[in-house]
């Protein structure tokens, strides 16, 4: 099993910036991928970004392609995400996700943390 740790989230001003973070823990095999999904009142779950493990690649959802940015720390198991230039818009809750292979030869599994509110104000 693997535990998500999420944190960073608040209240902010439009154009204003937060960074959330997210930890990883448990015994794995490998993780393959870590990122950001946010889901806000009524729509349906939406991709922030991700980042390769192992090479360290982002790739961002396009609402929010060149104001955020993701990166990952390999020795702490803990990507983050740092918000710029927010907008109203962009208020949801935000969810880590991390998929792993548990062990050797298993198939890869996807884990969720329990979500950080962000809440941006005009």
């Amino acid at each position: 099993q693997v535990q998500l740790a999420e944190s960073g989230g608040g209240l902010v001003q439009a154009g204003g910036s937060l960074r959330l973070s997210c930890a990883a823990s448990g015994d794995t095999f490998r993780y393959l991928s870590m990122g950001w999904f946010r889901q806000a009142p009524g729509k349906e779950r939406e991709f922030v970004g991700a980042v390769d493990w192992s090479g360290g690649n982002p790739t961002y959802g396009e609402s929010v392609r060149e104001r955020f940015t993701i990166s990952r720390d390999y020795a702490k198991n803990t990507v983050y995400l740092q918000m710029n230039s927010l907008k109203p818009e962009d208020t949801a809750v935000y969810l880590c996700s991390a998929t792993v292979r548990l062990r050797s030869g298993r198939p890869y599994v996807t884990y969720w943390g329990q979500g950080t509110q962000v809440t941006v104000s005009s």
